[in-house]
């Protein structure tokens, strides 16, 4: 993801990075300090998006 030097960052912009380490772990991260991520399996990650998307997680916001 490119953004420009002067674009805004506001509640709802996205903020996490999503990607495969060298050993093939997918991680999500903070686009803000590219040193904190978390990674776990594939099919992990798609579990967690799947449970946000579904709603799952709206009790945390």
């Amino acid at each position: 993801m490119s953004r420009s030097p002067t674009a805004r960052r506001s509640e709802g912009a996205n903020c996490f990075r999503f990607g495969l380490d060298d050993q093939g772990h997918a991680y999500i991260g903070s686009t803000t300090d590219t040193a904190l991520y978390v990674s776990d399996s594939v099919e992990a990650l798609r579990a967690l998006i799947s449970a946000v998307k579904s709603g799952a997680a709206d009790h945390l916001l």
